[in-house]
């Protein structure tokens, strides 16, 4: 096997795990947004079975404080793995140029091996 060849092969490697990095963070994204959801439905129900939505008011459910906070976390951990996947994003561009450049020097070599055998034969 050729070293270009090897190039190629570990660029689409590369690649092929950044694009994987991002359908993880996006199923991740997407199951946090999920949970916060069904966290949101329970504090609502919460605070219709109680009767008080004041936040301040002394009675008011400590169930529904306790998921506010868990929605709250999970609201901050979904944000950072936005940013997390922005970046993601770009590494990911930033491979695809490098296999998308060694993917021209291994057919450029491809392409001059076969012109100078095409030659060969004609002067042969």
């Amino acid at each position: 096997m050729k070293p270009r060849e090897n190039l190629v092969r570990l660029k689409q490697f590369q690649v092929n795990e950044k694009r994987r990095r991002m359908a993880q963070l996006d199923s991740m994204i997407a199951e946090f947004d999920r949970m916060a959801a069904e966290l949101d439905a329970q504090i609502i129900s919460e605070e219709t079975k109680a009767g008080i939505t004041d936040l301040n008011h002394f009675a008011y459910p400590t169930f529904a404080k306790a998921a506010r906070l868990r929605r709250d976390n999970l609201r901050t951990s979904q944000a950072e793995l936005v940013e997390q996947r922005k970046s993601a994003e770009a590494e990911l561009s930033e491979a695809e140029a490098e296999l998308a450049k060694a993917e021209a020097l291994e057919n450029r070599d491809g392409r001059g091996r076969q012109d100078a055998a095409a030659s060969r034969a004609m002067t042969g």
